[in-house]
């Protein structure tokens, strides 16, 4: 158990982002015809709107809460709002963002699922991915019932700690989360996975909002005459 909890939690990280950078500059460059969301809109749009729209101003609360949570330093906060408070706040932002995921994106499991003309025309990878990203906000909801029954911020500020080791390249960083709920192992190993994933996935057209649309010039469909 110590080599599973060291290799998941010391190389395990290194290895998804080594894969996760280089597979999408590969995709980008060889794999251009299919770096796209493959909307599947025109075949039905039934509670395709809202369900789209929960599911994606959900993950984006939820992808930058976990950025600023958990790679923002103690010390930097500490002064304005203690470990416990900050705790309680990624709860209830955690939880309301987290049932959004859920309601949108298991709208749009189902829809993938259960539509014939969707579920022919999805691929093997469009639907492990939909199914991943449920499973995942479950888990995230459910770490948040974990977390009621330790409220000083003990847990929370671990989870940090590793994280921040990580991404500054510290050894030894997975004695950070020795004595953590394995929900919160579960929930952190699934999360990386997805990252792992992301080259050869939908996933990719993310990229694309801030390389593609915030930096081109506007595009001319029709001059003026």
């Amino acid at each position: 158990m110590s080599f599973i909890h060291s290799f998941f939690f010391d190389f395990y990280p290194y290895i998804v982002m080594a894969i996760f950078i280089l597979g999408s500059l590969l995709r980008y460059d060889y794999g251009q015809y299919t770096w796209q969301a493959k909307s599947s809109q025109i075949l039905s749009k039934k509670n395709m709107r809202w369900a789209s729209n929960l599911f994606h101003i959900g993950i984006i609360g939820i992808f930058f809460g976990h950025i600023v949570g958990l790679l923002t330093p103690h010390w930097v906060y500490e002064s304005v709002i203690s470990a416990h408070h900050k705790q309680i706040l990624a709860m209830v932002a955690g939880g309301i963002f987290g049932v959004m995921v859920l309601i949108g994106g298991g709208t749009l499991m189902l829809r993938r699922l259960c539509n014939p003309r969707i579920r022919a025309t999805s691929t093997s990878g469009d639907i492990v991915v939909i199914v991943i990203l449920v499973v995942q906000v479950i888990l995230g909801l459910g770490t948040i019932i974990v977390s009621s029954h330790h409220l000083d911020g003990s847990v929370m500020l671990s989870l940090s700690k590793w994280c921040q080791d990580i991404v500054t390249f510290q050894l030894g960083a997975s004695h950070n989360l020795a004595s953590v709920p394995a929900i919160y192992k579960i929930h952190i190993i699934l999360g990386m996975t997805i990252f792992l994933i992301f080259p050869f996935t939908r996933l990719v057209h993310i990229w694309s909002v801030p390389a593609e649309y915030l930096l081109r010039r506007y595009q001319i469909v029709k001059s003026r005459r």
